[in-house]
């Protein structure tokens, strides 16, 4: 592939399942002079030093996937068929249009949402049409690390095999996705353990470089090893044989890209595709085998009673409140205008 034109608008998006360090790599590479898109989503106690996610952007890949019926994890390799009928061309054009006004900001973008490995093929053509070069850096932890992390902090109920499927799906399909460009696969640890040769692989690979400026700020007062709280291992997870000799199946060949000095093997390409294809088969068959399973949650929901609507929070309900506390006689009395009044008093609120 030739390099870039040193100059030329960049885009980095960062992939990657969600608790895998992305959020740490997006901070070092605003420390590095890359431009993280504004506003960004808050931090909360599962991450407070941010997660580096432009809020449009969140907001833009929740909406897409709440009407295709994807989750964020999804398990189900026909779930990428189903997010790729999820663009069309006013979703081209909004993504077009927000992509500009941010390249009027800086040069250099970093876009990052765990949403995002959905919609690789939308963010790659649009930069293209506006002469950015897109680049991707996968982050990549111990899959049982990132299944306990995701249960900690955002899922109590999520359990082994569901955790590792999904996991298998999405970073078999993100390295698939992102063949053929440039790209770095980072390991977590090896982030927190020693930041500098990290950052300079995703510097040479995504074509952003020779080396990394001098950062605005001290990395070391951001990145901090304790970080990684889960050291969780395969012996710690209750899994099918199957799914689990396909999972350290990928994440071994994933580990091999990382550590590969960007020469990535034919033949771990070629063992990434079987253990992509093996599981895509192993899936249906349990879908086959669960059928019943799936009859039955469907019937269930058919024929459930309805649910009583719980009372809204609407200017209607607000001035239903405020009636029922005024005495019968004055309340007769209320002119129209007076409640019109306080309902857009109430919806201004």
């Amino acid at each position: 592939m030739p390099d870039p034109q040193p100059d030329g608008r960049r885009l980095v998006l960062v992939a990657g399942t969600g608790r895998s360090g992305t959020s740490t790599l997006v901070g070092l590479l605003r420390r590095h002079g890359i431009h993280v898109p504004e506003p960004e989503v808050a931090p909360d106690d599962t991450n407070p030093r941010g997660f580096g996610e432009p809020q449009w952007v969140v907001d833009l890949h929740g909406r897409l996937l709440r009407h295709g019926k994807v989750q964020v994890a999804d398990s189900r390799p026909a779930a990428w068929n189903l997010a790729a009928d999820l663009t069309d061309a006013a979703t081209r054009v909004t993504v077009r249009n927000w992509l500009e006004e941010e390249f009027d900001v800086a040069d250099r973008l970093v876009v990052k949402d765990p949403r995002i490995l959905w919609f690789l093929p939308l963010w790659t053509e649009v930069a293209r049409e506006l002469g950015a070069e897109p680049s991707f850096v996968t982050m990549l932890r111990p899959p049982p690390e990132t299944v306990g992390s995701r249960r900690t902090y955002y899922n109590r109920g999520l359990e082994d095999p569901h955790g590792i499927a999904s996991w298998l799906n999405l970073m078999t399909g993100t390295e698939h996705a992102t063949r053929d460009h440039r790209r770095a696969f980072v390991r977590y640890h090896d982030l927190l353990d020693d930041w500098v040769p990290a950052l300079d692989q995703v510097w040479r690979r995504t074509g952003l470089g020779d080396t990394p400026p001098v950062a605005s700020e001290d990395p070391a007062d951001f990145i901090d090893p304790t970080l990684r709280r889960m050291r969780m291992t395969w012996d710690d997870l209750e899994l099918p044989e199957r799914l689990q000799t396909l999972a350290v199946e990928a994440s071994d060949c994933l580990d091999a890209l990382a550590t590969g000095e960007g020469d990535e093997d034919p033949a771990v390409l070629a063992r990434l595709d079987a253990a992509r294809a093996s599981y895509a088969t192993y899936y249906a068959e349990a879908e086959s085998v669960a059928h019943s399973s799936v009859i039955a949650a469907r019937q269930s929901a058919r024929f459930a009673p309805p649910q009583t609507p719980k009372p809204s929070s609407t200017s209607r309900g607000f001035v239903a409140t405020i009636a029922e506390k005024v005495p019968a006689p004055v309340r007769r009395a209320v002119p129209a205008k007076l409640k019109q009044r306080l309902r857009r008093t109430h919806d201004r609120s």
